[in-house]
Protein backbone atom coordinates (compact mmCIF):
# COMPACT_ATOMS: atom_id res chain seq x y z
CA UNK A 1 0.00 0.00 0.00
CA UNK A 2 1.25 3.56 -0.74
CA UNK A 3 2.93 5.49 2.09
CA UNK A 4 0.49 8.32 1.40
CA UNK A 5 -2.14 6.28 3.23
CA UNK A 6 -0.01 6.64 6.36
CA UNK A 7 -0.38 10.43 6.15
CA UNK A 8 -4.17 10.06 6.00
CA UNK A 9 -4.08 7.65 8.95
CA UNK A 10 -2.06 10.16 11.03
CA UNK A 11 -4.70 12.81 10.39
CA UNK A 12 -7.46 10.33 11.23
CA UNK A 13 -5.65 9.45 14.47
CA UNK A 14 -5.61 13.10 15.57
CA UNK A 15 -9.26 13.59 14.64
CA UNK A 16 -10.35 10.43 16.44
CA UNK A 17 -8.43 11.45 19.55
CA UNK A 18 -9.91 14.93 19.81
CA UNK A 19 -13.44 13.67 19.07
CA UNK A 20 -13.59 11.14 21.90
CA UNK A 21 -11.16 12.50 24.50
CA UNK A 22 -13.59 15.15 25.73
CA UNK A 23 -15.82 12.44 27.18
CA UNK A 24 -13.04 11.39 29.56
CA UNK A 25 -12.13 14.98 30.46
CA UNK A 26 -15.61 16.27 31.26
CA UNK A 27 -15.12 16.28 35.08
CA UNK A 28 -11.77 18.09 34.77
CA UNK A 29 -13.12 20.71 32.37
CA UNK A 30 -16.25 21.23 34.45
CA UNK A 31 -14.21 21.71 37.63
CA UNK A 32 -11.71 24.09 36.03
CA UNK A 33 -14.33 26.27 34.30
CA UNK A 34 -16.80 26.11 37.23
CA UNK A 35 -19.63 24.62 35.21
CA UNK A 36 -21.81 21.54 35.68
CA UNK A 37 -20.97 18.24 33.99
CA UNK A 38 -24.17 18.41 31.86
CA UNK A 39 -23.04 21.85 30.65
CA UNK A 40 -19.61 20.43 29.90
CA UNK A 41 -21.37 17.70 27.92
CA UNK A 42 -22.45 20.38 25.46
CA UNK A 43 -18.80 20.53 24.39
CA UNK A 44 -19.25 17.05 22.92
CA UNK A 45 -22.41 18.18 21.14
CA UNK A 46 -20.69 21.32 19.80
CA UNK A 47 -18.02 19.20 18.15
CA UNK A 48 -20.62 16.86 16.61
CA UNK A 49 -22.60 19.87 15.34
CA UNK A 50 -19.44 21.19 13.70
CA UNK A 51 -18.98 17.84 11.93
CA UNK A 52 -22.57 17.73 10.65
CA UNK A 53 -22.46 21.31 9.35
CA UNK A 54 -18.88 21.38 8.11
CA UNK A 55 -18.80 18.00 6.33
CA UNK A 56 -21.00 18.78 3.29
CA UNK A 57 -20.36 22.54 3.20
CA UNK A 58 -16.55 22.40 3.22
CA UNK A 59 -16.48 19.46 0.79
CA UNK A 60 -18.73 21.31 -1.66
CA UNK A 61 -16.95 24.65 -1.26
CA UNK A 62 -13.53 23.08 -1.96
CA UNK A 63 -14.67 20.86 -4.84
CA UNK A 64 -12.67 22.86 -7.41
CA UNK A 65 -9.44 22.80 -5.40
CA UNK A 66 -6.53 20.36 -5.43
CA UNK A 67 -7.42 17.59 -2.99
CA UNK A 68 -3.90 17.63 -1.55
CA UNK A 69 -4.24 21.33 -0.71
CA UNK A 70 -7.72 20.75 0.69
CA UNK A 71 -6.47 18.05 3.06
CA UNK A 72 -3.64 20.26 4.30
CA UNK A 73 -5.99 23.23 4.74
CA UNK A 74 -8.53 21.11 6.64
CA UNK A 75 -5.84 19.83 8.96
CA UNK A 76 -4.69 23.43 9.47
CA UNK A 77 -8.22 24.31 10.57
CA UNK A 78 -8.16 21.29 12.88
CA UNK A 79 -4.91 22.50 14.50
CA UNK A 80 -6.34 26.00 14.92
CA UNK A 81 -9.50 24.73 16.60
CA UNK A 82 -7.59 22.56 19.07
CA UNK A 83 -5.05 25.28 19.86
CA UNK A 84 -7.91 27.70 20.54
CA UNK A 85 -9.48 25.04 22.79
CA UNK A 86 -6.24 24.86 24.79
CA UNK A 87 -6.18 28.63 25.35
CA UNK A 88 -9.94 29.24 25.69
CA UNK A 89 -10.44 31.72 28.56
CA UNK A 90 -13.94 30.54 29.46
CA UNK A 91 -16.68 28.04 28.69
CA UNK A 92 -18.24 29.96 25.79
CA UNK A 93 -14.91 30.38 24.00
CA UNK A 94 -14.24 26.67 24.49
CA UNK A 95 -17.67 25.85 23.10
CA UNK A 96 -16.90 27.88 19.96
CA UNK A 97 -13.44 26.33 19.63
CA UNK A 98 -14.87 22.81 19.86
CA UNK A 99 -17.37 23.67 17.12
CA UNK A 100 -14.49 24.96 14.98
CA UNK A 101 -12.49 21.78 15.64
CA UNK A 102 -15.38 19.67 14.34
CA UNK A 103 -15.83 21.57 11.07
CA UNK A 104 -12.99 19.87 9.13
CA UNK A 105 -13.66 16.36 10.50
CA UNK A 106 -16.14 15.06 7.93
CA UNK A 107 -14.60 16.82 4.95
CA UNK A 108 -11.15 15.40 5.82
CA UNK A 109 -12.47 11.84 5.84
CA UNK A 110 -14.59 12.51 2.76
CA UNK A 111 -11.80 13.97 0.63
CA UNK A 112 -9.31 11.53 2.18
CA UNK A 113 -11.44 8.55 1.10
CA UNK A 114 -11.43 9.80 -2.50
CA UNK A 115 -7.66 10.34 -2.40
CA UNK A 116 -7.12 6.90 -0.83
CA UNK A 117 -9.13 5.10 -3.51
CA UNK A 118 -7.30 6.97 -6.28
CA UNK A 119 -3.93 5.82 -4.93
CA UNK A 120 -4.59 2.11 -5.46
CA UNK A 121 -5.91 -0.31 -8.04
CA UNK A 122 -9.72 -0.65 -8.24
CA UNK A 123 -9.66 -4.06 -6.55
CA UNK A 124 -7.97 -2.57 -3.45
CA UNK A 125 -10.19 0.48 -2.90
CA UNK A 126 -11.93 -0.79 0.23
CA UNK A 127 -8.63 -1.76 1.83
CA UNK A 128 -7.23 1.71 1.15
CA UNK A 129 -10.21 3.32 2.93
CA UNK A 130 -9.89 0.90 5.84
CA UNK A 131 -6.21 1.82 6.25
CA UNK A 132 -7.16 5.49 6.50
CA UNK A 133 -9.83 4.60 9.09
CA UNK A 134 -7.17 2.62 10.94
CA UNK A 135 -6.01 5.90 12.47
CA UNK A 136 -9.51 6.45 13.85
CA UNK A 137 -9.81 3.02 15.45
CA UNK A 138 -6.25 3.05 16.84
CA UNK A 139 -7.10 6.41 18.44
CA UNK A 140 -9.61 4.55 20.61
CA UNK A 141 -6.94 2.07 21.72
CA UNK A 142 -4.00 4.42 22.31
CA UNK A 143 -4.79 8.06 21.54
CA UNK A 144 -7.81 8.59 23.78
CA UNK A 145 -6.45 6.78 26.88
CA UNK A 146 -3.06 8.54 26.65
CA UNK A 147 -4.67 11.93 26.01
CA UNK A 148 -7.05 11.39 28.93
CA UNK A 149 -4.19 10.53 31.27
CA UNK A 150 -2.29 13.59 30.04
CA UNK A 151 -5.30 15.78 30.81
CA UNK A 152 -5.77 14.29 34.26
CA UNK A 153 -2.11 14.79 35.26
CA UNK A 154 -1.09 17.92 33.31
CA UNK A 155 -4.45 19.64 32.92
CA UNK A 156 -7.02 19.35 30.16
CA UNK A 157 -5.44 22.22 28.21
CA UNK A 158 -2.28 20.14 27.75
CA UNK A 159 -4.39 17.49 26.02
CA UNK A 160 -5.52 19.88 23.31
CA UNK A 161 -1.99 21.19 22.83
CA UNK A 162 -0.90 17.58 22.36
CA UNK A 163 -3.65 16.97 19.81
CA UNK A 164 -2.59 20.15 17.99
CA UNK A 165 0.93 18.71 17.78
CA UNK A 166 -0.50 15.55 16.18
CA UNK A 167 -2.25 17.81 13.67
CA UNK A 168 1.02 19.55 12.82
CA UNK A 169 2.65 16.13 12.27
CA UNK A 170 -0.26 15.21 10.00
CA UNK A 171 0.21 18.40 7.96
CA UNK A 172 3.90 17.58 7.49
CA UNK A 173 3.15 14.01 6.44
CA UNK A 174 0.40 15.12 4.05
CA UNK A 175 2.72 17.65 2.44
CA UNK A 176 5.50 15.07 2.05
CA UNK A 177 3.55 11.95 1.07
CA UNK A 178 0.35 12.93 -0.75
CA UNK A 179 1.02 13.25 -4.50
CA UNK A 180 0.45 16.66 -6.05
CA UNK A 181 -2.72 16.83 -8.09
CA UNK A 182 -4.54 19.37 -10.23
CA UNK A 183 -7.52 21.41 -9.20
CA UNK A 184 -10.87 19.77 -9.93
CA UNK A 185 -13.58 21.64 -11.76
CA UNK A 186 -17.00 19.97 -11.62
CA UNK A 187 -19.02 20.84 -14.69
CA UNK A 188 -21.99 21.98 -12.64
CA UNK A 189 -20.00 23.90 -10.03
CA UNK A 190 -21.24 23.96 -6.44
CA UNK A 191 -24.84 23.54 -7.57
CA UNK A 192 -23.87 20.47 -9.56
CA UNK A 193 -22.07 19.00 -6.56
CA UNK A 194 -25.12 19.49 -4.34
CA UNK A 195 -27.40 18.10 -7.05
CA UNK A 196 -25.61 14.77 -6.74
CA UNK A 197 -27.21 14.37 -3.31
CA UNK A 198 -30.72 14.44 -4.77
CA UNK A 199 -30.47 10.80 -5.83
CA UNK A 200 -32.65 8.42 -3.83
CA UNK A 201 -29.97 5.67 -3.67
CA UNK A 202 -27.53 8.20 -2.16
CA UNK A 203 -30.00 9.09 0.59
CA UNK A 204 -30.75 5.42 1.20
CA UNK A 205 -27.00 4.74 1.50
CA UNK A 206 -26.68 7.61 3.99
CA UNK A 207 -29.72 6.24 5.82
CA UNK A 208 -27.96 2.89 6.10
CA UNK A 209 -25.05 4.63 7.84
CA UNK A 210 -27.40 6.42 10.26
CA UNK A 211 -29.28 3.22 11.14
CA UNK A 212 -26.24 0.91 11.20
CA UNK A 213 -24.00 3.10 13.33
CA UNK A 214 -27.01 4.31 15.31
CA UNK A 215 -27.29 0.65 16.37
CA UNK A 216 -23.69 0.77 17.61
CA UNK A 217 -24.08 4.00 19.57
CA UNK A 218 -27.40 2.94 21.06
CA UNK A 219 -25.44 0.27 22.94
CA UNK A 220 -21.98 1.82 23.20
CA UNK A 221 -23.25 5.05 24.77
CA UNK A 222 -24.47 3.02 27.76
CA UNK A 223 -21.78 0.35 27.83
CA UNK A 224 -20.57 1.40 31.30
CA UNK A 225 -23.84 0.64 33.17
CA UNK A 226 -24.10 -2.63 31.25
CA UNK A 227 -20.62 -3.68 32.37
CA UNK A 228 -21.02 -2.55 35.97
CA UNK A 229 -24.68 -3.36 36.69
CA UNK A 230 -25.19 -6.48 34.56
CA UNK A 231 -21.72 -8.03 34.26
CA UNK A 232 -20.51 -6.95 37.70
CA UNK A 233 -17.31 -5.18 36.70
CA UNK A 234 -15.80 -2.51 38.94
CA UNK A 235 -15.78 1.04 37.60
CA UNK A 236 -11.98 0.98 37.32
CA UNK A 237 -12.11 -1.93 34.85
CA UNK A 238 -14.24 -0.12 32.26
CA UNK A 239 -11.30 1.70 30.64
CA UNK A 240 -9.56 -1.59 29.87
CA UNK A 241 -12.76 -3.06 28.45
CA UNK A 242 -13.23 -0.04 26.20
CA UNK A 243 -9.72 -0.69 24.90
CA UNK A 244 -10.99 -4.17 23.94
CA UNK A 245 -13.71 -2.46 21.94
CA UNK A 246 -10.99 -0.48 20.15
CA UNK A 247 -9.09 -3.69 19.38
CA UNK A 248 -12.27 -5.23 17.97
CA UNK A 249 -13.01 -2.11 15.92
CA UNK A 250 -9.50 -2.13 14.47
CA UNK A 251 -9.76 -5.81 13.54
CA UNK A 252 -13.24 -5.33 12.06
CA UNK A 253 -12.10 -2.33 10.04
CA UNK A 254 -9.17 -4.24 8.49
CA UNK A 255 -11.21 -7.38 7.84
CA UNK A 256 -14.09 -5.37 6.38
CA UNK A 257 -11.78 -3.55 3.97
CA UNK A 258 -10.26 -6.80 2.72
CA UNK A 259 -13.63 -8.56 2.34
CA UNK A 260 -15.29 -5.58 0.67
CA UNK A 261 -12.71 -5.65 -2.12
CA UNK A 262 -14.06 -9.10 -2.98
CA UNK A 263 -17.75 -8.33 -2.46
CA UNK A 264 -18.82 -4.94 -1.17
CA UNK A 265 -22.49 -5.81 -0.96
CA UNK A 266 -22.01 -9.16 0.78
CA UNK A 267 -19.61 -7.61 3.30
CA UNK A 268 -22.05 -4.82 4.10
CA UNK A 269 -24.99 -7.17 4.62
CA UNK A 270 -22.86 -9.69 6.49
CA UNK A 271 -21.59 -6.98 8.84
CA UNK A 272 -25.09 -5.71 9.56
CA UNK A 273 -26.40 -9.23 10.21
CA UNK A 274 -23.48 -9.82 12.59
CA UNK A 275 -24.29 -6.56 14.37
CA UNK A 276 -27.92 -7.62 14.82
CA UNK A 277 -26.79 -10.96 16.28
CA UNK A 278 -24.22 -9.48 18.69
CA UNK A 279 -26.59 -6.81 20.01
CA UNK A 280 -29.50 -9.22 20.36
CA UNK A 281 -27.27 -11.53 22.44
CA UNK A 282 -26.13 -8.75 24.79
CA UNK A 283 -28.69 -9.60 27.54
CA UNK A 284 -27.20 -13.12 27.67
CA UNK A 285 -23.55 -12.16 27.17
CA UNK A 286 -23.68 -9.53 29.91
CA UNK A 287 -24.53 -12.08 32.61
CA UNK A 288 -20.87 -13.08 33.15
CA UNK A 289 -17.66 -11.08 33.11
CA UNK A 290 -15.80 -13.23 30.55
CA UNK A 291 -18.69 -13.22 28.08
CA UNK A 292 -19.21 -9.47 28.60
CA UNK A 293 -15.57 -8.88 27.57
CA UNK A 294 -16.19 -11.01 24.48
CA UNK A 295 -19.37 -9.06 23.73
CA UNK A 296 -17.59 -5.70 23.86
CA UNK A 297 -14.87 -6.96 21.50
CA UNK A 298 -17.39 -8.50 19.07
CA UNK A 299 -19.39 -5.26 19.08
CA UNK A 300 -16.34 -3.40 17.79
CA UNK A 301 -15.67 -6.06 15.14
CA UNK A 302 -19.26 -6.27 13.84
CA UNK A 303 -19.82 -2.50 13.73
CA UNK A 304 -16.59 -1.55 11.99
CA UNK A 305 -16.70 -4.33 9.39
CA UNK A 306 -19.30 -2.08 7.75
CA UNK A 307 -17.17 1.11 7.88
CA UNK A 308 -15.34 1.00 4.56
CA UNK A 309 -18.20 -0.74 2.68
CA UNK A 310 -20.59 2.03 3.71
CA UNK A 311 -18.09 4.70 2.67
CA UNK A 312 -17.64 3.13 -0.76
CA UNK A 313 -21.37 2.49 -1.15
CA UNK A 314 -22.10 6.19 -0.70
CA UNK A 315 -19.26 7.22 -3.04
CA UNK A 316 -20.45 4.85 -5.78
CA UNK A 317 -24.04 6.02 -5.61
CA UNK A 318 -22.89 9.66 -5.92
CA UNK A 319 -20.15 9.13 -8.48
CA UNK A 320 -20.58 12.70 -9.79
CA UNK A 321 -19.55 14.15 -6.42
CA UNK A 322 -17.69 11.47 -4.43
CA UNK A 323 -15.94 13.92 -2.07
CA UNK A 324 -19.20 15.61 -1.12
CA UNK A 325 -21.07 12.33 -0.69
CA UNK A 326 -18.23 10.79 1.30
CA UNK A 327 -18.16 13.84 3.58
CA UNK A 328 -21.92 13.68 3.98
CA UNK A 329 -21.46 10.09 5.13
CA UNK A 330 -19.33 11.39 8.01
CA UNK A 331 -22.13 13.79 8.93
CA UNK A 332 -24.49 10.79 8.87
CA UNK A 333 -22.11 8.95 11.21
CA UNK A 334 -22.33 11.78 13.74
CA UNK A 335 -26.11 11.90 13.41
CA UNK A 336 -26.02 8.19 14.19
CA UNK A 337 -23.97 8.96 17.29
CA UNK A 338 -26.54 11.43 18.59
CA UNK A 339 -29.62 9.52 17.45
CA UNK A 340 -28.41 6.15 18.67
CA UNK A 341 -27.58 7.54 22.10
CA UNK A 342 -31.04 9.13 22.28
CA UNK A 343 -32.85 5.90 21.33
CA UNK A 344 -30.75 3.84 23.73
CA UNK A 345 -31.50 6.36 26.46
CA UNK A 346 -35.23 6.04 25.82
CA UNK A 347 -35.00 2.25 26.22
CA UNK A 348 -33.04 2.65 29.44
CA UNK A 349 -35.41 5.28 30.83
CA UNK A 350 -38.39 3.04 30.08
CA UNK A 351 -37.09 0.63 32.70
CA UNK A 352 -36.41 -2.35 30.45
CA UNK A 353 -33.06 -3.06 32.11
CA UNK A 354 -29.40 -2.14 31.70
CA UNK A 355 -29.02 -4.10 28.45
CA UNK A 356 -32.14 -2.65 26.80
CA UNK A 357 -30.11 -0.08 24.76
CA UNK A 358 -28.38 -3.02 23.04
CA UNK A 359 -31.72 -4.62 22.16
CA UNK A 360 -32.89 -1.27 20.79
CA UNK A 361 -29.65 -1.17 18.80
CA UNK A 362 -30.43 -4.58 17.31
CA UNK A 363 -33.69 -3.12 16.03
CA UNK A 364 -31.81 -0.22 14.44
CA UNK A 365 -29.41 -2.67 12.77
CA UNK A 366 -32.40 -4.52 11.28
CA UNK A 367 -33.62 -1.17 9.96
CA UNK A 368 -30.17 -0.62 8.45
CA UNK A 369 -30.45 -3.94 6.62
CA UNK A 370 -33.84 -2.94 5.23
CA UNK A 371 -32.61 0.48 4.06
CA UNK A 372 -29.51 -1.03 2.43
CA UNK A 373 -31.70 -3.56 0.66
CA UNK A 374 -33.93 -0.75 -0.59
CA UNK A 375 -30.89 1.14 -1.93
CA UNK A 376 -29.77 -1.84 -3.98
CA UNK A 377 -33.33 -2.56 -5.13
CA UNK A 378 -33.70 1.00 -6.44
CA UNK A 379 -30.41 0.69 -8.32
CA UNK A 380 -31.46 -2.63 -9.79
CA UNK A 381 -34.76 -1.21 -10.97
CA UNK A 382 -33.09 1.87 -12.48
CA UNK A 383 -30.23 0.06 -14.15
CA UNK A 384 -32.23 -2.88 -15.39
CA UNK A 385 -29.35 -5.21 -14.69
CA UNK A 386 -27.39 -6.35 -11.65
CA UNK A 387 -23.78 -7.30 -12.07
CA UNK A 388 -23.17 -9.93 -9.43
CA UNK A 389 -19.42 -9.45 -9.61
CA UNK A 390 -17.23 -7.05 -11.53
CA UNK A 391 -13.79 -7.93 -12.80
CA UNK A 392 -12.64 -7.64 -9.21
CA UNK A 393 -15.67 -9.54 -7.88
CA UNK A 394 -16.92 -6.51 -5.92
CA UNK A 395 -20.60 -7.29 -6.34
CA UNK A 396 -21.30 -3.66 -7.22
CA UNK A 397 -24.34 -2.45 -9.08
CA UNK A 398 -23.44 -1.13 -12.47
CA UNK A 399 -25.78 0.84 -14.69
CA UNK A 400 -25.91 -0.66 -18.14
CA UNK A 401 -27.79 -0.11 -21.32
CA UNK A 402 -30.65 -2.58 -21.55
CA UNK A 403 -31.13 -3.73 -25.15
CA UNK A 404 -34.56 -3.86 -26.72
CA UNK A 405 -36.57 -6.96 -25.94
CA UNK A 406 -35.46 -8.84 -29.04
CA UNK A 407 -31.79 -8.12 -28.36
CA UNK A 408 -31.76 -8.55 -24.61
CA UNK A 409 -29.07 -10.81 -23.24
CA UNK A 410 -28.56 -12.34 -19.81
CA UNK A 411 -25.89 -10.88 -17.51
Amino acid sequence: MPLALLALAVGAFGIGTTEFVMMGLLPDVADDLHISIPAAGHLVSAYALGVVIGAPLLAAATARMSRRKVLIALMGLFVTGNALSAFAPDYHWLLAARFLSGLPHGAFFGVGAVVATNLVAPERKARSVSLMFLGLTVANIAGVPVATLMGQHLGWRATFLGVSAIGVAAIASLALLIPRDHAHAPTGGLRGELAALRSLPVWLALGTTVAGFGALFSAYSYITPMLTESAGYADGSVTLLLALFGVGATAGNLVGGRLADHSLRDTLFGGLVSLVAVLALFPVLMTAQWSAAVAVTLLGVAAFITGSPLQLMVMEKASAAPSLASSANQAAFNLANAGGAWIGGLALAAGFGATSPAVAGAGLAVLGLAVAGAAYAVDRRRAGVVVGGSAGGSGRLVAAHVPPRAERVDH
